[in-house]
């Protein structure tokens, strides 16, 4: 397993980010928030984490729901995954909708979305007049059927 350091400043009173077990790919991530928000069925917004990362070249961070949220609440984020560039500088903010019937409130500290931070390719474009054939060729949105 291979580790990076990366650089944060945490404005909140929370813990940093951190993995919630010894194999778990992304850190919790907690709301930074005067007082309890809270979203009506559909309502988004975007809740504060106090955060700010820099991330080393080639790298990025990914904002994505936690599951628990999701199933057992509704919550989930809105922009997934949210992407956070190596050479963004400003607050990690986290869009967060309630996908649910009823009401949801959001406590200051509670842990709201994951952060995985991986590394990632530049594309150089190579334009050219053909691609190679496939089995698939061009076959996609369910063209293998629906079992």
């Amino acid at each position: 397993m291979s580790h990076i350091e990366v650089k944060i400043v945490n404005h909140s009173p929370h813990p940093l980010p951190s993995y919630s077990t010894a194999l778990s790919a992304g850190m919790d991530l907690r709301a930074w928030l005067p007082e309890p928000l809270t979203l009506q069925p559909l309502e988004r917004a975007l809740v504060h984490t106090g955060i700010h990362i820099a991330l080393p070249e080639g790298y990025e961070c990914q904002i994505r729901p936690r599951s628990g949220l999701a199933l057992k609440r509704g919550l989930t984020v809105l922009n997934t995954p949210g992407t956070i560039d190596a050479d963004y500088r400003g607050e990690v903010g986290v869009i967060v909708v309630n996908l649910s019937n009823e009401p949801q409130t959001i406590a200051d500290g509670e842990r709201i979305c994951q952060m995985v931070v991986a590394r990632h390719e530049t594309v150089t474009w190579r334009p050219v007049d053909t691609l190679d054939d496939t089995t698939r060729g061009t076959g996609g949105f369910g063209h293998t059927g629906t079992n």
